[in-house]
């Protein structure tokens, strides 16, 4: 119901789901929580405004609750400000004026909520072209190919074309080509029949026909085998597959794409990728952008996340302090987007203070011209990556095969691949046999 207490408009509510539905519903920028004499348990009532933060609560409640620590501690957790009975309506007015105000120059609504859907946030021109060219991409049924640094948000583009194209309400299944043991690939990806092979008691279906009507993302498709390449290249052609064990060649109609931190064309040349498969899959190629080239986003991607991981933070934390948004901005990011989702979970946890300080989220107060400089930690990833290539061409000109090369390094084959991969080296055409 509707009430009025000066010229306020006032929603109404008499609990806390209803409470939920209005925010979503609504937008509000103050709160009010009326609590009884008896001051009934606060858990609840204590993570629904760690989900509602960004409004500015003022309390109302009987003078004796003063003497109880759970309701004070909840006062100074939450609250802007808290009132007595009887209620002054001219102060009272005067403290929700104050809140709106300040309210609005936070500039957060309830319509910001605290959800955890992680859309394609920011407005730099890099992400606005990028947004324009998923719309293109979605409505077309081709495959498509995308190629970005890690960290930068592959997978969300892929659900990005798959829930702006007319196949939306029908499944998207990812599949890590990378995390997937090889032996395991083949009957993951195509299914098998009973009795295919030892403890195959019954028919099961593959990857490729769960997505049946939907989307297949295959991340670090760059990973996937020679001999599974062969598979999926059929697969593309001939929108039929054949679980391990049958013989029967079954329809499915599933929309590919695929997505490479390595370049593929490189791949190809080093003769680690097919390209005829690099073909099939490069029809509508999208490239994500790494963070260092939208850092205009940097601040609305920082927000996001405070507010998709507000059950997390420290009761007393309330934002960033402009020192460590201009430290965001002026960061070099080589972990992308990942990166800065771990600096602002692990500042939400960490800060002491009401604001998220530079050395919550590990970085340090950076001069206003830092960012036409170059960072130190760009100047330390230049001196890695010069150590580390200089690691692998040593080691690869020894003449040993790329087993060898890998167990010296204290690495895996296929992270030696990625390596290779990253500095632009080829493999020597008497190593490709191991």
């Amino acid at each position: 119901m509707s009430a009025a207490l000066g010229d306020w408009e006032i929603n109404q509510v008499a609990g806390l789901n209803e409470a939920r539905d209005a925010l979503h519903s609504h937008q509000h920028m103050v709160g009010m929580l009326l609590l009884d004499a008896e001051c009934s348990p606060l858990e609840a009532l204590d993570r629904f405004l760690c989900e509602h933060w960004w409004l500015k609560w003022v309390a109302l409640f009987h003078p004796h609750a003063l003497q109880l620590p759970p309701v004070r501690q909840l006062i100074h957790d939450h609250c802007f400000d808290f009132h007595t009975w009887p209620i002054d309506g001219t102060r009272l007015n005067h403290t929700l004026g104050h809140a709106h105000g300040l309210a609005a120059l936070a500039g957060h609504t309830a319509s910001d909520g605290g959800g955890a859907s992680m859309p394609l946030t920011g407005n730099s021109d890099a992400i606005l072209s990028l947004r324009q060219q998923i719309r293109k991409v979605a409505q077309a049924d081709a495959p498509v190919l995308i190629w970005g640094e890690s960290g930068t948000g592959k997978e969300l583009v892929a659900r990005a074309v798959h829930e702006n194209s007319p196949r939306a309400g029908a499944p998207f299944v990812p599949v890590n080509c990378g995390a997937m043991p090889a032996s395991l690939i083949q009957s993951e990806l195509f299914g098998y029949e009973k009795g295919a092979f030892t403890g195959a008691a019954r028919d099961k279906h593959g990857l490729i026909e769960s997505a049946a009507g939907g989307s297949l993302f295959l991340d670090e498709i760059g990973d996937l085998p020679l001999d599974l390449q062969s598979n999926l290249l059929r697969f593309l052609q001939e929108k039929t597959i054949c679980r391990l064990g049958g013989t029967r060649q079954l329809a499915v109609d599933v929309r590919v794409i695929a997505a490479s931190h390595v370049k593929l064309s490189q791949a190809v040349e080093r003769g680690a990728f097919r390209e005829d498969l690099y073909y099939r899959l490069n029809v509508l190629a999208l490239e994500v952008p790494p963070l260092r080239e939208r850092r205009d986003d940097v601040a609305a991607l920082a927000e996001h996340y405070f507010r998709a991981f507000a059950t997390e933070r420290a009761a007393q934390v309330r934002g960033f302090s402009g020192k460590a948004l201009e430290a965001l901005r002026h960061h070099n990011w080589p972990g992308n987007v990942r990166e800065l989702v771990n600096r602002v979970r692990r500042a939400l946890v960490m800060a002491e203070g009401r604001m998220i300080q530079a050395a919550d989220l590990g970085l340090s107060d950076t001069p206003a011209d830092a960012v036409h400089e170059a960072p130190p930690c760009e100047r330390l990833g230049g001196a890695r990556n010069r150590a580390e290539r200089t690691a692998l061409e040593e080691r690869l000109a020894s003449g040993k095969n790329m087993t060898q090369v890998a167990s010296e390094l204290g690495i895996s084959r296929m992270t030696l691949y990625r390596l290779m991969a990253r500095h632009g080296i080829d493999l020597p055409s008497r190593r490709r046999e191991r």
